[in-house]
């Protein structure tokens, strides 16, 4: 195996392991021939290197803004076929989470 077709395999992986939710022991488990040793030498080299892309990414999103105003003033946030509408004394944390996973999922 040349050294491009090991680091695509790890890529591979490491991508599969991140979306698959599970710990790196039960991961392993369930892969033939991968330690968790294995798996947690190329997640190091490829954080230290950033050569695997990270699951969540910042990236620019669209944002409109309304003219039409409101009592409330609510803030619409558009991320693929959702709208959320975030209004004064909303949990920032909650809204974070969302969004992550609407991301993720459009």
């Amino acid at each position: 195996m040349t050294k491009a077709e090991r680091q695509k395999l790890w890529e591979d992986r490491i991508t599969a392991y991140q979306k698959s939710g599970q710990s790196v022991k039960e991961w392993c488990a369930t892969q033939e021939g991968v330690s968790p040793r294995q798996l947690w030498y190329w997640l190091r080299k490829y954080k230290n290197q950033n050569e695997v892309s990270p699951v969540i990414t910042n990236r620019w999103l669209p944002v409109e803004i309304s003219q039409e105003g409101s009592r409330e003033q609510a803030l619409l946030v558009k991320i693929g076929p959702a709208t959320i509408e975030v209004r004064p004394g909303f949990d920032p944390t909650l809204l974070s989470q969302v969004i992550k996973a609407l991301i993720a999922l459009c």
